[in-house]
């Protein structure tokens, strides 16, 4: 809702889809934003651990959104929810057409630390309806990947 500041952690859903959404649109959170086309979002990652995880001089540590501290943790939800890291161009939006996974060595820092951009196709500005397909990877999901079988929950390979 407009307005909603995460200090009212006794309303926020369980779900990490749904609290990222609720983060991605909170006038009141600054560490993570929509991309200029609305189909993904940056982390600022400094700024999140700050202002999100408790973690760092600035942190104000009176509401607890997350289980974690560790940003790395954080990461590895968004992966296992299927969001996929991609590059950042200097203009703060995806470079090409289409989102395009990251790849090594690019630069993907801004004046405070590194700011990371993730996708999920279900992930996009005003459709808060898509979120219901955001799923879990489960271990039965995982072991079929690691078999080369198709997960519904996951995108093809060529989207990838």
């Amino acid at each position: 809702p407009a307005g909603f500041c995460p200090s009212s952690a006794a309303l926020w859903p369980r779900t990490f889809p749904m609290k990222l959404w609720l983060l991605v649109n909170s006038p009141c959170v600054h560490s993570v934003r929509w991309d200029a086309r609305g189909e993904g979002l940056f982390i600022d990652q400094g700024l999140f651990e700050q202002e999100l995880l408790g973690v760092g001089p600035s942190a104000a540590g009176e509401v607890k959104l997350f289980r974690t501290k560790n940003y790395g943790s954080i990461v590895r939800q968004l992966n296992l929810y299927g969001f996929h890291k991609l590059t950042v161009s200097l203009a703060g939006s995806t470079v090409g057409s289409r989102p395009r996974p990251a790849t090594a060595g690019e630069d993907t820092s801004y004046a405070d630390g590194p700011l990371h951009h993730f996708w999920n196709p279900h992930f996009c500005y005003g459709c808060p309806d898509l979120l219901v397909k955001i799923k879990r990877l489960t271990k039965a999901d995982k072991e079929k990947l690691d078999a080369g079988l198709e997960v519904t929950s996951r995108l093809p390979d060529d989207l990838q």
